[in-house]
């Protein structure tokens, strides 16, 4: 049965969606069959991999609404072999109000998840920059968190909020959940504000910390508009090395995991 993970921070712009797809398009490269699901009204996982949405005639909304339905038929293949998608569409905005009034509104996310883990090695949700129905379905369906934080000011703002969210969930919900890792990106060698994020994320978080850090790429922000990953878009840029170490470093870590 395949691993599923949250990729989660309530803040926007901190690279989420960035590593949701790099993230899985390695480690489709590397033989292993991924499914994104990708839970932001925004859809930036859904357009960021090629999917056009306006076309789109199911999306996850149907899949959470109608507990019925059978969740394959959402499914996308994408222009990586083994990489797949359950996409968004704005219509996930609505479905915060929908689910409120709905029974176990909390597990949605999870029945879909559970009937396909079979199915995949790896299943990554890309959460909304929020602490919503919507992530907290998320985070209730998960295994694990993957934390990615931005070398900017005021990068850990915010990071008790969510470790608190974490372990509320985790308490009422979701026993086994656990904090996967925390993965920097954004940063900028030149400037001694990402240093110290960097020895600020260091210490609050420890080992958790991923040693691998995603710099800022202008390739790595372009490959969005082009609707592929950064290793398809431009192999030999900064961020397709920085993002094929992390999933090295991110396997390597699976490996010690599963042996103890």
């Amino acid at each position: 049965m395949g691993k599923s993970i949250a990729i989660f921070n309530q803040k926007g712009g901190v690279g989420k969606t960035t590593t949701n797809i790099n993230l899985a398009a390695c480690l489709a490269y590397k033989g292993k069959k991924v499914l994104m699901i990708d839970i932001d009204p925004q859809g930036n996982t859904t357009s960021g991999i090629g999917i056009r949405k306006r076309k789109l005639k199911l999306t996850l909304y149907d899949a959470l609404i109608d507990s019925s339905m059978d969740v394959n038929k959402v499914i996308l293949p994408t222009n990586t072999e083994n990489l797949f998608l359950i996409p968004a569409s704005v219509d996930l905005a609505g479905a915060e109000v929908e689910l409120a009034n709905l029974e176990g509104r909390e597990r949605k996310l999870k029945r879909i998840i559970d009937e396909v883990k079979d199915q995949y090695d790896y299943i990554l949700v890309d959460c909304p920059p929020s602490l919503g129905i919507l992530t907290l379905n998320s985070l209730t369906a998960v295994d694990s968190v993957l934390i990615p934080i931005q070398c900017e000011f005021y990068a850990l703002e915010g990071v008790s909020q969510l470790i608190s969210t974490i372990e509320m969930v985790k308490k009422r919900l979701n026993p086994d959940l656990y904090i996967d890792g925390v993965i920097l990106s954004m940063f900028d060698g030149r400037t001694n504000l990402s240093q110290a994020v960097v020895e600020d994320v260091r210490a609050f978080f420890g080992q958790a910390m991923y040693n691998t850090i995603i710099p800022r790429n202008v390739r790595l922000a372009e490959a969005p508009s082009y609707g592929v990953p950064i290793i398809t878009y431009d192999p030999s840029a900064p961020g397709a090395k920085a993002y094929r170490e992390f999933t090295k470093e991110f396997l390597a870590r699976e490996k010690s995991r599963k042996g103890k």
